[in-house]
């Protein structure tokens, strides 16, 4: 294959290169990257979105944005909350660090591996921070009651919890996380991330964002940008009560929010049925893409509730080496771990994408894990995605996706399916 990709761009540095920075790295003629590393919904914004963001473009780019109250209301009348009850930031890591400055004092309890914002930010302002281990002989599971006891024994006045956590996917029912909640009234603070709860399926109603409005020590995070496929519009909120949720309101500044952000808020309303959709598709994707990791001898694959897999490669072989590897020959980026607390080079993070993205990934971890020489797979059957645009189905959203075929189906040497 012509053209090259500048492989120390994902050797350095503490965290996976932007999209940008691999494009201005690359030379020559390639294929365009397909992107395992950063958790996005492939499937939202629809078309007709994305056109009228273009239609909009020369307003978006030189008129100022409305305020952040205006848009937070916006979005509080489109997903049916309480504006007295939060807080928008740009993006979900600017309430992080705002909560950090305003709310944590001393000490803060996280387990780990986790979102490295929730470890490296108090770190950086001198807090204490209590790193709670999740076990991979237990699949990453968070443990309740041991992590209750690990938060007594060292006197953390802060707790968090990501749920689904990253990098794992690993997810605790809502029943769980509001006993938690309970047993921690005595805390400063208990804050839950939930930025891929829309993502999660094992139950209709996962999300704890209503307890975290009555609770006097309850911060509920949400990310758009995940759910809604748009990272680089950078925008999120908070959820807890008035009190908090006022402080939080009161710090930022008041044009925190671009007109990116504006502009996609107001036009939500409409698509909200497109949107629910997208979730049912993923949901489908995620099931498939599991099936077919676990295929790969040799392979552990985690069980997942968010819109990416963590797995683990088999002894003797490097996360570092396959990422550069599937770059180089097959332009797939992907998330190696190593940089992560509490996981290591053998673990890789991958993206729930669709299945003609999917079909390229699993070529590639096989010549790499499995084949003793680059083969060429045969496609023996093909995925068909529907249109999102083409009556998605209204009414709960965890329903079976019934019109999806079968996942795509590979032959490769020696007769192994993927």
């Amino acid at each position: 294959m012509s053209g090259s990709v500048d492989l120390a761009l994902l050797r350095n540095g503490a965290h996976s290169p932007s999209y940008f920075a691999l494009k201005r790295g690359s030379s020559g003629h390639r294929r365009e990257v397909v992107d395992f590393c950063i958790p996005c919904n492939p499937y939202f914004p629809t078309k007709d979105m994305f056109e009228g963001l273009r239609e909009n473009l020369v307003d978006v780019l030189k008129y100022y944005p409305s305020d952040s109250d205006t848009i937070t209301k916006e979005l509080c009348s489109t997903l049916g909350l309480n504006p007295a009850t939060v807080a928008m930031g740009n993006g979900s890591t600017e309430l992080i660090t705002w909560i950090d400055h305003l709310m944590i004092r001393e000490s803060v309890a996280i387990p780990v591996p986790t979102f490295g914002r929730w470890t490296d930010q108090p770190l950086e302002t001198g807090k204490r921070v209590d790193m709670y281990p999740l076990l991979e002989t237990q699949g990453f599971r968070l443990d309740i009651e041991s992590y209750i006891r690990f938060i007594r024994e060292r006197g953390s006045r802060v707790a968090v919890i990501c749920n689904p956590n990253n990098p794992d996917g690993g997810y605790l029912a809502r029943h769980e996380v509001i006993r938690m909640l309970d047993r921690l009234t005595d805390l400063d603070l208990v804050i839950v991330d939930e930025s891929f709860i829309e993502f999660v399926d094992a139950e209709p109603y996962a999300s704890v964002a209503d307890q975290a409005a009555i609770r006097p020590n309850v911060v509920v995070l949400k990310s758009l940008g995940k759910n809604f496929g748009l990272h680089g519009i950078r925008f999120g909120y908070l959820i807890s009560n008035p009190a908090i949720a006022g402080k939080i309101r009161n710090s930022v500044p008041k044009w925190n929010l671009n007109s990116f952000a504006e502009v996609v808020v107001f036009m939500l309303k409409e698509h909200m049925q497109e949107y629910q959709h997208s979730l049912r598709l993923l949901s489908h994707d995620r099931e498939t893409m599991i099936r077919q990791l676990r295929s790969l001898t040799g392979l552990t694959v985690f069980p997942s509730q968010g819109n990416f897999i963590l797995v683990k490669l088999p002894p003797g072989k490097d996360g570092r080496d396959l990422r550069d590897y599937l770059m180089a020959e097959h332009s797939v980026f992907v998330r190696e771990c190593g940089n992560k607390l509490g996981t290591t080079s053998q673990f890789l993070r991958l993206v729930v994408r669709p299945h003609a993205d999917v079909q390229r990934l699993m070529i590639g971890l096989y010549t790499y894990l499995c084949a003793p020489s680059v083969p060429q797979a045969e496609v023996i059957s093909t995925h068909h995605t529907p249109d999102l645009r083409a009556n998605p189905r209204p009414g709960r959203r965890r329903a079976p996706v019934q019109q999806l075929e079968a996942a795509p189906v590979y032959r490769l040497p020696g007769g192994n399916v993927a």
